[in-house]
């Protein structure tokens, strides 16, 4: 059987495109999905609730700071997904032949949606409460532990993967690769 460290050998990341633009692009199109599902839901959590954690005013800077929020996490999952432990675990060989059966791509995604799992845990459920009652907002809007809140992380998250991995080949010709922005040889 082959270990995560072994399969960090056999494997690395190649294509243009690498990690930060798959990570960022994957977070940039799963925020505006994620978005405008929120938008049909409740456009309030989008115009008014946003700003209002920043302190602003409601308006379109909602949407700013969403698609920005996106980005970062799409970034911080390309360099967590990049990280030779993680990209080992991912593309090392199992004894369960359904997962065995994928390939880079579809465990990639896989990946996306437990980081969306992570994110929707971390940001919404746990930083978003304590920032409401630090900060005293009343009332608010937003769905810290809602049913719906927890779908539409997962759904960004298998947009953010399944984007990322279109983005980013893995291949064993890309352990060669000096550079982000190398090609492999």
């Amino acid at each position: 059987m082959t270990t995560a460290t072994d399969s960090v050998a056999a494997y690395g990341y190649g294509g243009r495109f690498y990690w930060l633009v798959g990570g960022a692009a994957g977070g940039l199109l799963s925020s505006a999905l994620f978005g405008g599902l929120l938008w049909l839901v409740e456009p309030t959590i989008i115009t008014e609730t946003i700003p209002a954690i920043y302190g602003l005013e409601p308006g379109a800077a909602g949407w700013g700071f969403h698609l920005l929020h996106g980005l970062l996490l799409g970034i911080g999952f390309g360099l967590l997904i990049s990280r030779p432990l993680v990209l080992g675990t991912i593309t090392a060989t199992v004894e369960t032949d359904p997962l065995e059966a994928l390939g880079p791509g579809a465990r990639i995604t896989m990946a996306g949606i437990v980081y969306g799992l992570a994110i929707w845990a971390l940001l919404p459920v746990i930083a978003q409460t304590i920032w409401i009652t630090v900060t005293g907002m009343a009332d608010t809007t937003f769905p810290t532990i809602a049913f719906e809140s927890l779908v539409g992380h997962l759904l960004w998250g298998l947009v953010l993967g399944a984007v990322f991995s279109l983005f980013v080949e893995v291949r064993p010709a890309a352990r060669d690769t000096a550079g982000p922005f190398d090609e492999p040889e």
